[in-house]
């Protein structure tokens, strides 16, 4: 893997240079490096959803929500409990005040009418992409910093921390 020589600096004008990992890689610092970059690199990338969000008087909650039902229209409200990993409580709450604004609806389902159905709405849709819009400006950037074997090496790694139970719940997701 060819690691560029260095990122662009960080607001105090250092630039953070990307090093190899040791090859004792499992050791607690090599670790907690991988901790703190993750941190750090999602704090960032969501930044700009965030903000978003804040006009709306959203919160992440419900930015992942309106995520997953865009990826799979239709979706049964029990599939997003899965994916979402929140109480049933929790998700009542997000969905009724998406619902209330008009950005989701709920549908039964034809072949279980206990199922209930969701879909992003127009406006649930718009504003679903602006959000979209602000993750992926960051995420090509740095997936082009990195290269396509480090984007490879990096899926591998995150793959590595869904449990072996729920990567085919993930795995559903591509097949949209």
């Amino acid at each position: 893997m060819t690691v560029p020589n260095r990122l662009p600096p960080d607001r105090s004008g250092r630039a953070l240079t990307p090093v190899a990992a040791s090859p004792l890689y499992l050791r607690e610092d090599e670790i907690r490096r991988g901790i703190e970059l993750l941190y750090f690199g999602y704090t960032n990338m969501v930044r700009g959803a965030d903000a978003i969000l804040a006009g709306e008087g959203l919160g992440r909650a419900h930015h992942r929500a309106l995520y997953f039902i865009a990826r799979r229209p239709g979706l049964p409200v029990g599939e997003l409990l899965r994916l979402l990993a929140i109480t049933k409580q929790s998700l009542s709450r997000v969905l009724t005040e998406l619902q209330s604004r008009d950005l989701v609806e709920q549908r039964v389902g034809t072949s279980d009418r206990r199922q209930r159905l969701l879909r992003l709405t127009a406006a649930g849709a718009a504003l679903e992409t602006r959000l979209f819009a602000e993750l992926e400006t960051s995420m090509a950037a740095a997936y082009g910093e990195a290269g396509q074997a480090a984007v490879t090496g990096f899926w591998a790694v995150l793959i590595g921390l869904i449990p072996a139970g729920d990567r085919g719940l993930v795995e559903s997701l591509r097949q949209v």
